[in-house]
């Protein structure tokens, strides 16, 4: 029984790879491998079930097997399953083999027809690895596989500007979860201070001990979770980014937004669930959100003139109940919730053209209606506030540019001193004497040493800042992102003494990306003349494989998982310690900031319209 947990996450992953090898013409073979892979897949789980089942419904886990470890720290995949993995797996396994049964035909002569089906099937495999994880380490591989492809998936229409455009806002949002996942796993380090699964926290009598011991620490832990667990499910304040991922093609956006990964964090906070269940403050603190989403959604939901955007929010509302029934400890509820809901949304969501089709021409006529309306119990100007506020959403998108992102964006304004050149001179004058202090450490008073680490992490954030809000010079862009690696690098070993191999490990992925983005700049630079920041460009459609080497290039400078930067930033944060919350804060935005820029360079650089578009863009989003 224990090999089915690692043959199920393994299938998709198979078949995946094989359809990377399938001619772009041929598009029965492509659907066919997607077509066999999610039936054999489906097959597979429903005989794994009935199984499990028949044995006893046993917890099952897999033996730890170990891809990195040096001296104490051990980065391991771990699976594990349980009910809840079961409920997911099911739910995923029909949906997904239903949504590509349904795209089969409806995606017939389209461009991207390969592209879409290699990209659910990445999804899938990402899926299959997040709700099989057994420890955090292994649900971050997941996690980061269903944020690029949904970035992939949502600028499907890589030659349009709102795909392209909301594709960045939606990874934006996603990458704030995901760092938050890796802050959650720096605090479970420090927390547990041994290696931690899924398996041994459901242990009552381990978690409480440790909560008593580090309780500032453990709701730390549990805070980070619940950010994860909101942004990835839609939930306040980072609503907003939903409806904006419906710019993908139909079938997508069933399974991503309506079904799957929209429950992710639903997924989340089961599987954490005996770690932050005695702490009642992070229990109200779930509880209001999803209270206060289901009520904020269902409003918004209910003046929309778009279908896709009610159903968006009409989800987002579900969710949030499901949030509140966590909360107050109703796992099997939940459970039904999901799946119902998954359901739904899914199939409204595949009938939605059919449906706007049916209704194009006909006129909609005012229909009385004989239920009591809420509307006679509520005094007219409230209502009208309401429905004001409901209509502009909440201003929910002006409250992420506004707080989140506008911030950044005026610091990197303020940096435009940080020239191509000044960064390779005076920083490396800098750099240099940092090497130096970091080798000569009695030349150096130990509380400077520590300030000198906190320095140069925030020297680090500001290249990284500097390269998201750069609008022109993307060779200056670049570097700046890789220059932040090297300041983390530097700043870690100020602190603490770290291994050569682990800081080799780090900085050779960093290298390597770096140097194949590079290069992949030079080599376009050569036969095209604008590739700068200011607008999209759309190169992809002239260079693909050019495209294809520079994302891949972005994807290990950003830290995707198992590639030797994924692994060296873990190692980083394992070398910062418990009470430098200040040194881990900019080491974290950096990595927020670092991943947005990367996207943000491909995107303007390979997606778009490109220079030569002919029709009118489109600035405003529905």
């Amino acid at each position: 029984m224990t090999y089915f947990i690692i043959l199920l996450p393994l299938i998709p992953l198979i078949g995946f790879l094989i359809s990377l090898v399938v001619p772009s013409q041929n598009e029965r073979l492509i659907s066919g491998v997607a077509f066999i892979t999610t039936g054999l897949q489906l097959f597979t789980s429903l005989v794994f079930t009935i199984f499990w089942i028949q044995t006893g419904s046993q917890v099952l886990t897999s033996e730890n097997m170990v891809i990195f470890k040096s001296g104490s720290y051990e980065y391991a995949l771990d699976l594990f399953l349980d009910r809840i993995t079961l409920v997911f797996l099911l739910t995923g396994a029909v949906l997904t083999f239903l949504v590509t049964t349904y795209s089969r035909r409806y995606l017939h002569r389209e461009e991207g027809y390969k592209r879409f089906f290699y990209t659910i099937l990445l999804f899938f495999s990402g899926y299959n690895i997040t709700i099989f994880s057994g420890n955090f380490e292994t649900l971050f591989i997941g996690w980061e596989i269903l944020g690029i492809t949904s970035f992939l998936l949502i600028s499907f229409y890589r030659d349009r500007y709102l795909p392209v455009k909301n594709a960045v806002k939606v990874f934006s949002v996603y990458r704030l979860a995901d760092v938050s996942i890796l802050l959650a796993i720096w605090a479970s380090h420090h927390f547990w201070s041994t290696y931690i699964t899924f398996e041994k926290i459901s242990d009552y009598q381990l978690v409480d001990r440790q909560l008593q011991a580090h309780d500032l620490v453990g709701t730390a832990l549990s805070v980070m979770i619940v950010v994860a667990a909101a942004a990835k499910s839609a939930q306040l304040p980072f609503s907003s980014w939903l409806p904006r991922a419906m710019e993908g093609p139909t079938p997508s956006t069933a399974i991503f937004y309506g079904a799957l990964s929209v429950n992710m964090g639903v997924f989340l906070l089961l599987r954490t669930w005996p770690f932050w269940q005695h702490q009642p403050g992070i229990r109200l603190l779930i509880g209001t959100i999803g209270l206060s989403t289901s009520l904020v959604a269902t409003g918004i939901a209910r003046v929309q003139s778009s279908v896709k955007s009610q159903i968006a929010y009409a989800s987002i509302s579900q969710i949030g109940l499901i949030f509140v029934e966590i909360a107050t400890g109703l796992e099997s509820l939940a459970l039904l919730h999901f799946a119902g809901n998954a359901f739904l949304r899914a199939i409204q969501l595949l009938i939605s053209p059919s449906i706007v089709s049916q209704r194009i021409g006909q006129y909609p006529g005012v229909e009385e209606s004989s239920a009591i309306s809420l509307k006679r119990f509520v005094p007219e100007r409230l209502w009208i506030g309401l429905y004001m506020l409901s209509l502009k959403e909440w201003g929910l998108d002006l409250f992420m540019y506004r707080y989140l992102w506008n911030p950044f964006k005026k610091i990197g304004g303020a940096l435009g001193f940080l020239t191509t050149r000044r960064v390779g001179l005076f920083l490396t004058a800098v750099y240099l004497a940092g090497i130096f202090f970091c080798f000569n450490r009695h030349y150096v008073p130990r509380q400077l040493g520590e300030w000198l680490s906190i320095a140069f992490s925030l020297l680090g954030l500001m290249m990284a800042i500097k390269s998201f809000s750069e609008r022109k010079n993307v060779w200056l862009s670049w570097i700046l992102v890789i220059t932040n690696h090297l300041w983390v690098a530097l700043a870690v070993s100020c602190n603490e003494s770290v291994p050569g191999g682990q800081l080799m490990m780090y900085l050779s992925g960093v290298v390597i990306a770096g140097l194949a983005g590079y290069c992949c700049l030079l080599r376009l630079r050569k036969t095209e003349r604008h590739i700068g920041l200011g607008q999209f460009h759309g190169h992809i459609q002239r260079h693909k494989r050019i495209g294809i080497v520079f994302f891949l290039s972005c994807l290990g400078l950003s830290g995707f998982p198992i590639t030797p930067t994924f692994i060296g930033e873990d190692l980083v944060f394992s070398h910062i310690h418990q009470n430098q919350v200040l040194f881990a804060f900019f080491v974290s935005v950096g990595c927020i900031i670092n991943g947005l820029s990367l996207i943000r360079i491909y995107a303007r650089v390979f997606l778009g319209p490109g220079m030569r578009s002919q029709y009118e863009l489109n600035y405003r989003s529905s």
